[in-house]
């Protein structure tokens, strides 16, 4: 364990060192953030679409803004990088597990996601009028829970694409198309209920929609008592089946490592 608190520290650290880095990803989230707001202000000016008033979607917009920042301050490069350039190599001779010491690396960026998505929420507050809280404490309680199984859950889909690498010597392709899915079924470009039937019924089912659907809802009150427990199932299900699966491509990524670099 403390190898890998070694990692999540280090990790960290280096997102503090690069802090000009840091500001200047974070201002162009803020801007996408403040764009998405201006859009559906306008468009919901002359009322509801579906169960969304503009409060309801201001909420919405900031836990997919939130959802979306979780796991992003490590970034899917470094990760993939250590393949392209030859690094694991070297992390192999280590006696540490490869894929949770990524999840460490990847969790050090935890703290300064947060602290965004805070500044996030204070700034709706006093520029857009503030959101609607929580539809119960109970609600708030299953809301938390969500989230914390959307940090592992964002991790392993990163660290399943990045494992592509071994295959593909090329990592932008990969991470585009990951970007796009992920954004889209997640719910994170609009909600899933407002996406035409057969599209919003297909992301349902696939693991994206852990990652910002679910935790809406349950901030939301869309589904409460026993409905809301079946997701958290479905949340840590998913959770559970990609990291098994992670480890299984692992195995069959050894047999096709090539060091690159001198």
């Amino acid at each position: 364990m403390r190898a890998y608190r070694t990692l999540f520290l280090i990790s960290m650290r280096r997102m503090l060192a690069y802090r000009l880095n840091s500001v200047m990803g974070w201002v162009g989230g803020g801007a996408y953030l403040v764009a998405s707001l201006a859009v559906w202000r306008a468009l919901l000016d002359q009322g509801s679409i579906g169960d969304y008033d503009w409060p309801t979607m201001k909420a919405y917009l900031l836990i997919a803004w939130g959802t979306g920042a979780i796991g992003s301050a490590a970034g899917d490069w470094r990760m993939a990088d250590r393949i392209l350039w030859g690094e694991v190599a070297t992390d192999l001779t280590k006696p540490i597990d490869y894929q949770s010491a990524r999840f460490a690396e990847h969790s050090g960026g935890l703290v300064i996601e947060f602290a965004a998505i805070a500044v996030a929420v204070a700034a709706v507050f006093l520029f857009a009028g503030g959101a609607p809280p929580p539809a119960s404490i109970a609600q708030a309680g299953l809301f938390a829970l969500s989230i914390l199984l959307v940090i592992p859950l964002k991790f392993v889909i990163t660290y399943l694409a990045c494992m592509l690498c071994f295959w593909t010597h090329n990592f932008m392709g990969i991470a585009w198309a990951k970007q796009a899915v992920v954004t889209l079924f997640s719910g994170g470009l609009i909600p899933l209920a407002l996406l035409p039937s057969w599209l919003g019924e297909t992301a349902a089912v696939l693991p994206f929609a852990s990652i910002t659907a679910t935790p809406a809802a349950l901030y939301l009150g869309q589904a409460t008592g026993s409905e809301a427990l079946r997701l958290l199932v479905i949340q840590l299900a998913w959770v559970g089946a990609l990291w098994y699966a992670a480890r299984v491509l692992w195995r069959g990524a050894l047999r096709a490592l090539t060091v690159h670099g001198g």
